[in-house]
């Protein structure tokens, strides 16, 4: 067998540049030039949830710029959320930091050892009357009045994240524990361990230098301890060489819930740090 008609790990994508660099060539070649590019397992955004952040970046901020007197520059942009959305908020700047120069979290997802651990062997208690299979449970939800049993918010949530940090190339979610034992898949978590902001600062440090303004806050009554986790990011920060102005934190007394009001605070915050 060749080398290249295996099966790949990855995926070939085949294209045609239509070049007008090229054409009217002294030589006659063709404007029309094939570009065969490999992509490596995991190159897409989630294959259980969609290329929901390629959408963001590559089609939803042109679509913008190309429709409103933006200034198209990563120094002028600014990207915000809470919860999950702050952990979109927190990593997007990090892989795109051409396209966003400032962000705002607001009880960002991070820390996951305590922002999702902690509710693993609450998912095992109610997979047992399941036989621990969590997708006998998502039929039986998809079949009546969801959210009508205790188990549903939790066992969506965990799916959820499964779907997004590790589904198989298939699109099926795996989970990152034993769903019986609770023992951990070590594998499977590490996945998940790899997308929490606190963890990848380190690696995008350049990209975190660069940016002009960082609104980090979160409840200190937390429901999934993410002010544990909004301290932790900014310690991760300050490691990773990013200068302390730069930073806007703070804890206030809240739960998850009924922190909105903190939206317009971080607005008009980064207003005043990307205008320049």
């Amino acid at each position: 067998m060749l080398p290249w008609s295996a099966e790949l790990a990855g995926r070939i994508n085949e294209h045609v540049i239509s070049s007008e660099l090229l054409r009217g060539n002294p030589l006659a070649d063709p404007p029309e030039r094939p570009l065969v590019v490999y992509t490596p397992p995991g190159y897409d955004d989630s294959p259980g949830t969609g290329r929901y952040h390629s959408y963001l970046c590559d089609e939803v901020v042109p679509y913008v710029d190309a429709r409103y007197r933006t200034i198209p520059d990563a120094a002028h942009r600014a990207i915000a959320g809470k919860s999950s959305g702050g952990f979109g908020a927190m990593i997007t700047p990090m892989l795109r930091p051409d396209l966003f120069g400032a962000l705002a979290t607001h009880a960002g997802d991070s820390l996951y050892e305590y922002a999702y651990a902690p509710e693993f062997p609450v998912a095992v208690r109610h997979l047992r009357k399941y036989d621990g299979d969590i997708f006998r449970w998502w039929d039986e939800f998809r079949s009546r009045v969801a959210f009508t049993k205790p188990e549903d918010m939790p066992l969506v949530e965990l799916l959820g994240v499964a779907a997004c940090f590790s589904a198989r190339e298939d699109g099926t979610p795996e989970l990152p524990f034993d769903p019986v034992t609770g023992v951990l898949r070590p594998d499977v978590w590490q996945r998940w361990l790899d997308w929490d902001p606190v963890r990848m600062a380190p690696r995008y440090a350049d990209a975190l230098r660069g940016l002009r303004g960082i609104w980090i806050d979160a409840g200190t009554r937390d429901d999934y301890y993410l002010d544990v986790g909004a301290a932790a990011f900014r310690a991760a920060l300050l490691g990773a060489g990013v200068e302390e102005d730069v930073i806007r934190f703070e804890l206030f007394d809240a739960t998850h819930a009924g922190i909105d009001y903190r939206y317009p605070l971080s607005l008009a915050w980064l207003c005043q740090r990307i205008s320049d």
